[in-house]
């Protein structure tokens, strides 16, 4: 399942299909219409076909403004997806570039991006665009994708979300997570962040770069461990924080269970 959900592109990383698991609220999550990736600036034209095939109706951009401005995305032809964006930043610089920053070696590399996540649920400049993501959702409006730059991190995270709220197992929704780390051209995306992490930092070390270029187990249960110790519950951060309530969490899983 894990290599049938991946749609292999040459430009655009880590794009995939986030259903397909089984529900504790009976059924599954359906496939074909809750798409994440990373961010489209470098799709090849054939990619742009591909994309357009999905038939996308709904597009949720996690990345800030000045994320935006600097590499915009391609769209193909066809494409005629509502593009929902944000104004301001949601993050100082992409999750991964950020983590770059204090990233002498692979071993703080790790700890940069896990204090990034034990922080993430509550960033105030990121929660709009998280809320926004589950308004978006919860219209039923046929396919949809979320992305950021890289498409593990805001998108990983948010994306952890959305199966919470669909009853997919914490184990389910940590191995789709980790998917990150093996799903298209790795190497491809690798040496993309690469050049773009030494071009601004310098000469870091090849093992650095694929810890911060990839995910961690660690990293998602950082968040989780956040949300539980501030809230008590993913049910209660989701409502108090995203304003996913109960009534809202029964529409999505009304939209995406089969």
């Amino acid at each position: 399942m894990s290599e049938a959900r991946v749609l292999k592109l040459e430009g655009v990383h880590n794009f995939r299909d986030a259903g397909g698991y089984a529900s504790a609220h009976g059924g599954t999550v359906k496939t074909g219409l809750l798409w994440r990736s990373a961010q489209h600036a470098l799709a090849s034209d054939s990619d742009l076909a591909e994309i357009d095939r999905i038939g996308l109706n709904t597009v949720v951009d996690l990345r800030g403004e000045s994320e935006r401005e600097s590499n915009p995305c391609r769209r193909g032809p066809d494409f005629s997806a509502q593009v929902f964006a944000l104004p301001g930043e949601t993050a100082g610089l992409a999750p991964h570039m950020e983590a770059a920053a204090s990233a002498m070696n692979a071993q703080s590399a790790h700890a940069a991006l896990r204090g990034y996540y034990a922080h993430m649920p509550h960033r105030d400049n990121l929660i709009p665009s998280l809320r926004c993501y589950f308004k978006v959702l919860a219209r039923g409006e046929g396919p949809n994708l979320v992305h950021c730059v890289a498409g593990k991190d805001r998108t990983g995270f948010a994306v952890a979300m959305l199966h919470h709220v669909l009853g997919v197992h914490p184990d389910d929704a940590m191995a789709d997570y980790l998917l990150t780390n093996s799903a298209g051209n790795i190497e491809a995306r690798i040496a993309d962040g690469a050049q773009h992490i030494r071009a601004r930092y310098g000469p870091v070390d090849d093992t650095t770069v694929r810890v911060i270029m990839g995910v961690d187990e660690g990293f998602l249960a950082a968040s989780r461990e956040a949300i539980t110790e501030r809230h008590g519950s993913t049910d209660a951060y989701l409502a108090e924080v995203l304003d996913v309530d109960a009534a809202m969490q029964e529409k999505l899983r009304a939209h995406y269970l089969a």
